[in-house]
């Protein structure tokens, strides 16, 4: 007896067989494309508007990775694009005036952390504006962001979604808050202002560092250094208990991080 082949078999045969390959072809392929769509993460594209070199720092929260390691650099005009996980937690600042050698050592004039040109886990020193971000958790899908000036301020920087979405907003403080600093809180290098001190890190007391017994929202007020910062950056987180007008919360796949974005 000769083996069966197409030609031998009924057409309607041949025909249900071509049929079930075709679309067992695309149930595979369907389940690619869910398998990529549940397992890719989030994109946090770093943009440096400013008229010289931004070396950005990164530092993910306990248990959450350091893209980049930690940090790199960023030429005036130029722009990186992060690949991060779902639910990935960290902060980005900007560093500037920097000089690094070949193996990565040196200094910044704002933002240094430790004399390294990759963070790799240590954070920058302040004052210095951050960006604070976790893109989802175990209790909630939103992502929840703002721009911090808690830590002082270096440079104007911002966050807003790409493409929209639900209740979505921008945090930034997008002004240049050294120019109108008080000196009892600037940072100056070589005549220059390049920092601007927050309450907290200029007193280093309780009070201003909502600490100890004024770690709580009814005991910690905005100072008048808090307020004026506020009114320079009405968009930006000015000290512990700012939630209510500077956090945001969204949820999209793309952001746009900005160094001086209104420059």
């Amino acid at each position: 007896m000769q083996p069966l082949n197409d030609t031998s078999l009924p057409k309607s045969v041949s025909q249900i067989t071509k049929f079930q390959i075709m679309y067992f072809f695309l149930f595979l392929v369907f389940c690619s494309a869910i398998s990529i769509l549940l397992t890719s993460g989030e994109q946090l594209i770093l943009a440096n508007n400013c008229k010289e070199s931004v070396w950005p720092g990164i530092l993910g929260n306990s248990g959450h990775q350091t893209p980049m390691d930690g940090g790199f650099h960023l030429g005036s005009g130029k722009h990186v694009v992060l690949e991060v996980p779902r639910k990935w937690s960290g902060r980005i600042w900007g560093r500037q005036g920097c000089s690094f050698s070949h193996d990565g050592k040196g200094t910044c004039d704002t933002g240094d952390c430790s004399g390294r040109l990759h963070c790799r886990g240590t954070a920058g020193v302040p004052p210095a504006t951050m960006v604070e971000v976790t893109l989802g958790s175990s209790i909630s899908p939103l992502h929840y962001y703002d721009v911090s000036l808690v830590d002082g301020f270096n440079l104007p920087l911002s966050m807003k979604p790409i493409g929209g979405g639900t209740g979505c907003g921008v945090a930034s403080c997008d002004i240049d808050v050294n120019i109108f600093c008080p000196s009892a809180l600037e940072v100056k290098k070589k005549g220059k202002v390049v920092g601007c001190k927050s309450a907290c890190l200029a007193m280093q007391s309780a009070k201003y560092c909502c600490t100890g017994k004024y770690a709580d929202p009814k005991t910690c007020r905005p100072t008048l250094f808090a307020h004026l910062f506020k009114a320079m950056c009405p968009k930006a987180y000015t000290y512990a208990f700012d939630d209510p007008s500077s956090l945001r919360k969204c949820k999209v796949s793309r952001y746009a991080i900005t160094f001086c974005p209104s420059m």
